[in-house]
């Protein structure tokens, strides 16, 4: 883990948007008195300021070498699904130093060449920063007591219910004779844009299945921060299923729900 991460995983997406004023005054009041016993999330909240500090002075800019000048333009692409959003949103803040490195020009100061180019070669791919929001997501949904918006098992009652409020029609099916029964569903926020979240359980587990409108995709089946996770496409959609079940009941659930969807 780099120096940048030392913070709790779960509260990581959290962190940047505290510092960037993002968060709402419930859930910055909930960061607030994380930070009050966690110093890990102290130090890391200190480092994303100093390097902010860094990126926000006047005259600050330098050229960096190629490969990390294709690495850093190679995350746009993950900015396309924010463009399907209307809602208004403060550029993080590696988006934001993206736009001062394309001036293209010199420093004489090295601590400040370093400084940067530290920040991005550690900077994640766009599949972890994805993953990472998907993550956050599960887990504030079972903080926060926002597991669904929607509490019924009656697939015909979820489906319609995201009438109106997304820009897509997402397949639900109650996998109850399977072993994994249908919670409810809830609008989520993945990647700058509203998505669908369907809510499963298995064995007292929670399985959320994340979905929402792109190209296809190769599947995926990772391990992160000690969450399973899976991604599958279909139909023009994009599947992203996390829970801390067994990975074998994951793949079963894909299974069941990628064949429940077809028929």
């Amino acid at each position: 883990m780099s120096a940048q991460q030392k913070g709790c995983p779960e509260w990581r997406v959290v962190l940047h948007g505290f510092v960037d004023g993002e968060l709402d005054s419930v859930h910055a009041a909930q960061f607030e008195d994380h930070l009050a016993t966690c110093a890990n999330c102290r130090a890391e909240m200190e480092g994303v300021r100093a390097v902010r500090k860094i990126i926000d002075q006047d005259g600050v800019k330098w050229r960096p070498p190629e490969a990390l000048r294709s690495q850093v333009l190679s995350m746009l692409s993950f900015e396309q699904m924010a463009t399907a959003s209307s809602l208004p949103r403060q550029a993080p803040v590696w988006r934001r130093a993206l736009d001062f490195i394309r001036q293209w020009s010199f420093v004489p100061s090295l601590a400040v060449l370093a400084t940067g180019a530290f920040l991005f070669a550690n900077a994640p791919t766009q599949t972890l920063l994805l993953q990472d929001q998907i993550m956050a997501s599960h887990v504030r949904s079972m903080m926060a007591d926002h597991l669904t918006d929607v509490l019924t098992s009656d697939q015909h009652t979820v489906k319609p219910w995201f009438n109106g409020k997304i820009d897509f029609s997402p397949p639900v099916s109650n996998l109850a004779k399977d072993g994994f029964p249908l919670v409810g569903g809830r609008v989520d926020y993945i990647g700058g844009r509203a998505v669908a979240a369907l809510v499963y359980r298995r064995h007292g587990h929670v399985i959320n299945l994340f979905i929402w409108p792109s190209a296809s995709a190769a599947e995926v089946t990772t391990v992160h921060d000690g969450y399973n996770m899976m991604q599958w496409s279909d139909g023009g959609l994009i599947f992203w299923a996390i829970s801390d079940v067994a990975s074998g009941d994951l793949a079963e659930f894909e299974s069941f729900f990628r064949a429940a969807a077809r028929a």
